[in-house]
Formats: C-alpha cells, structure tokens, sequence
C-alpha cells in the first residue's frame, strides 16, 4: 500500500514543478541569447559563427554531465560542492591506470604502449567507478551522519583533491597514451558542412547529449524521478507515503558521483591528460548552470532541460571572454555575478508564488 501511494505522489508534486520551471527555462533561455546578442555586438564573427558555436558545444560536454548530477541533487533541496574534485581524482586515477597497464615502466618512458588497446578502456571505466565511489561515498555521510550536505561535500571536496594531489605529487600525470586524445576523444563521429563551416559532432559531445536525454526521461517520467521532486518539496511527507528518504538520497548522490566520473573521463579523452591544477570552479559553474536553468535551491523543481541551457550560459561567458581577452579572473567573477542574479530571482519568483 505504501508503495502505491508513493508511486502516486500528489499531482500538485510533479505539477508544479513544471509550470515553474517552463518559465525559469524560457527566461534562463532569453538571458542565453542577450548575452550571445552582446558578444556578437562586441566581436562580431569571431564569435557568431557555427565552427565557435560547435567548439562551445564540445566544451560544455563535461561541465553539463556535472550540471545534470547536480539537478538532481539540488531538488531534493541538497547541494555537492565535490563534483570538481571529483572529477579531478577520478581523471587521475584513470590515467595512472593507463600508464601502468599500457607497458613496462621503460616502454612508456619511451612512449610505446603495446598494451594501449586494454589499458585505456581500463582505466576509463575506473574513472568512471571512482566517481561512483565518491558519490556513495557523500551519500552516506548525508544520510548515516544526519549532516548537512553543504558541510559533507565540503570536506569531501578537499578530501577527493587532496587525495589527488598526493597520487600525482600535485602535478600533471605524465606519459598518457596519446590514442586516448587521437583516437577517441577528437575523433569526429558525424561531421557535416553548413555554409562552409565544418561542423564536429566528437564522442564526448554525443554521450554527453545521451546522458542528459537519459536523465531527463528518468526525472520526468520513472519512480526515480518522482522520489526526487517528492524528497525536495517536503521530506516529511515523502517519508509518510512510504519512500525510504534515506536509501533515494544515497542513489541520488552515487548519480552525481557517478556523472562527475564519466566527466573525469571525459578529461583524458579531451585534453590527453589528468591534472590536479584544473578545474578547481568547475562546482561553482555546475551549480551555477542548475540553479540559471531553473532548479531551486530549496528543492523540489528543476528540469534538465532548464540545466542544459543553464550549461551553456557559463561556456558561452568563457568563450566570448576569452575571445575578447578579458583576463582569464574576471571568468570568474562573471559567472559568480550570473549565479547571485539566478538566486535573487529565484527568491523573488518563490516568494510571489507563496503570495498567490
């Protein structure tokens, strides 16, 4: 009986998440395109082209699988702030793996891997696994300690990188087989021309795009889904039609972890390499990309699709920033002033709708 009652959560659960969200994702949509107005107006061609449009699409792939493990987290009125270290430890795990598996320590000093062909998809799916690991690993400590997740995930976050620094000495991981990079990562999939432009769709970008449909029919339309929003809009009454609270906020950040794993991964395909110096705002950019796309803070509303267009608002802030040379902190300091304009609505848009 409890379990039907929870698989028949209360319409108004699933109800209002989607209006809100409708227009949080039609106005995260419109601050997309001012912002993309603005940096043609500045650049002109130099960033209003379909080569840039793709490089920024390739370039969000990582920061939108963190994005989309933080949605989840988020509306069940959570955060993880370890997704960046995460991703970091999860790279450098992978890629000493590969190191280690792709020859004799002489072969790869000589760069030779005879072993390549078994040790890259090795080591991919041990990053992959790390990042589970860390997820559980979060989630446990959430519900065992009765902790808040802010605090949790904090520590975490300096745990999973100070981890990663001691495994590479806080630097680079050298001697990566370079077919992880040549032969996977830029390796183009589906490539068309459009107006003379060549367009690249690369493993990274189309996985990415997969994870993210895949999550979105997950929240929208499965149990899982429905515990989510149910756990974020009022905890107490998730618990009274039966959902084991506990139990769901363990799978919900194991998901997050997991996603930060696969973006670990992402890193070597990508860059050729692991390194403990990157990434380090990668949390701040996810967060920020759920909470502009339209997850609450408070819980219990949020789409992926609100976060797939809130992803591309911090990469596309990079891209037009770099392409006009602004230094490289004022990044930041961008992404951080369009985060507090997302919360201050958000509080604005929460408090009118309590009024009504």
């Amino acid at each position: 009986m409890a379990k039907e009652q929870a698989a028949a959560i209360p319409a108004q659960t699933e109800a209002i998440p989607v209006w809100r969200t409708r227009l949080a994702g039609s106005f995260t949509l419109l601050i997309l395109i001012v912002i993309m107005a603005i940096f043609t107006i500045w650049e002109g061609t130099k960033f209003f082209n379909l080569v840039n449009f793709n490089t920024i699409a390739i370039d969000s792939s990582q920061l939108l699988l963190l994005a989309v493990g933080s949605t989840f987290v988020i509306i069940t009125a959570g955060i993880d702030l370890s997704v960046s270290s995460t991703l970091v430890l999860s790279a450098v795990i992978a890629a000493q793996l590969m190191v280690q598996l792709s020859g004799t320590p002489a072969q790869v000093a000589a760069y030779e891997f005879p072993n390549q062909n078994v040790a890259i998809p090795i080591g991919l799916a041990a990053g992959v696994l790390t990042g589970l690991v860390c997820g559980l690993i979060n989630g446990l400590l959430v519900t065992r300690l009765k902790m808040p997740p802010f605090i949790v995930t904090l520590g975490t976050l300096g745990v999973f990188l100070g981890i990663a620094q001691l495994l590479t000495g806080g630097t680079t991981v050298p001697n990566v087989p370079p077919a992880v990079q040549t032969d996977i990562g830029l390796r183009t999939v589906i490539g068309f021309t459009i107006a003379g432009q060549q367009i690249r769709l690369t493993p990274p970008l189309l996985i990415a795009l997969g994870i993210a449909f895949v999550c979105a029919i997950a929240l929208n339309r499965t149990r899982f889904g429905r515990y989510t929003y149910a756990i974020g809009s009022n905890v107490a009454a998730a618990r009274r039609v039966g959902i084991d609270v506990e139990r769901h906020l363990i799978k919900v950040y194991a998901l997050c972890g997991l996603l930060a794993g696969v973006a670990g991964s992402f890193d070597l395909l990508r860059f050729g390499t692991a390194s403990v110096g990157s990434h380090t705002d990668d949390n701040l950019a996810a967060i920020s990309a759920a909470v502009i796309g339209g997850t609450s803070l408070f819980g219990g509303i949020g789409t992926i699709g609100g976060t797939v267009v809130g992803a591309l608002i911090p990469a596309v802030l990079r891209n037009g920033l770099v392409i006009g040379r602004v230094p490289s902190f004022w990044q930041n300091v961008a992404i951080g002033m369009v985060l507090i304009l997302a919360v201050y609505l958000d509080q604005r848009r929460r408090a009118t709708e309590e009024r009504m």
